[in-house]
């Protein structure tokens, strides 16, 4: 698939204001006056931020409004209603954060919301059995841990965070190990993808036409082995491998700071290789894989 910047700065950005929310709206850690507008001024930046950049990537990002109509078919736009219903709720909470007055019921609710909006946001991707990489469990859980986990690093919950962190790193090794040869294992070939298979072997003589089109330019990216797996250490380095034992060794103003930013900029690169390396069964009709 192709990776848009757009894409990837919305799941990286929401997900981490949104789990950063979700703690929030559990009373951790439970601020008030100018500290709680600190948190929740960094949670809403980084979740309406994110959902902003997603805009980006629509065709006509004007016509946005429309896609919260279609909530019975689309996970996009149950995803949108699951947001803008969990920052509204988030925004009533957080003025009661302000005031020294936690209304805990409210919180919960908020926290709940941010758990469904992650897993709707997952649901887009893993819904699609045309791109068997995404279409698997491990999509929704990893989605879910590194939000949670992100968000209770960003929240201060230093044993929540280790265990969470933890367990990303786990869910998205077996992502990685089971993905790899999920296309191959599909039942998708090149017989099926044109309707030829009855016939024998199908192999491509000559591509469908001779220019690119917009299959090619959005659902067909291919990305080197080699450099592949150059960005998954580097993105596993990042997001858990100096964030855990930071959290291990005790957080300080400054081990926190680093241990943010290096999981932000590795959960960057952990997104963008679960664009790039998504295979999409069409382009097996253009002999691409």
């Amino acid at each position: 698939m192709n990776p848009a910047p757009s894409v990837i700065i919305f799941t990286t950005l929401s997900g981490l204001g949104f789990g950063l929310l979700f703690w929030l709206g559990l009373g951790l850690p439970d601020p008030s006056g100018w500290v709680a507008f600190g948190f929740f001024f960094l949670a809403y930046a980084l979740a309406v931020g994110g959902l902003m950049a997603s805009a980006l990537h629509l065709g006509r990002p004007e016509r946005a409004i429309k896609a919260f109509s279609q909530w019975r078919t689309s996970w996009l736009s149950r995803e949108g209603i699951a947001a803008v219903a969990t920052l509204t709720l988030g925004a009533i909470y957080a003025l009661g954060m302000l005031f020294d007055a936690r209304i805990a019921p409210l919180g919960w609710l908020v926290s709940l919301g941010c758990g469904v909006t992650i897993w709707t946001t997952a649901m887009i991707y893993t819904q699609l059995k045309t791109v068997p990489r995404w279409h698997h469990w491990t999509t929704p859980a990893v989605f879910l841990s590194l939000s949670a986990g992100g968000g209770a690093l960003l929240a201060n919950q230093s044993v929540a965070a280790l265990a969470l962190l933890t367990i990303a790193a786990v869910l998205q090794v077996i992502a990685w190990i089971t993905g790899d040869t999920r296309l191959a294992t599909s039942g998708t070939t090149m017989g099926t993808a044109t309707g030829l298979g009855d016939r024998g072997d199908v192999r491509a003589f000559l591509p469908p036409h001779t220019g690119s089109n917009y299959l090619l330019r959005e659902f067909v990216h291919v990305v080197g082995r080699r450099h592949a797996m150059y960005l998954r250490i580097i993105g596993m380095i990042l997001a858990f491998g100096v964030p855990l034992p930071i959290l291990a060794m005790g957080l300080s103003h400054l081990t926190a700071g680093i241990a943010v930013i290096a999981h932000l900029l590795g959960v960057l690169c952990l997104r963008w290789l679960f664009f790039a390396q998504a295979e999409h069964v069409v382009g097996l009709y253009y002999g691409k894989r």
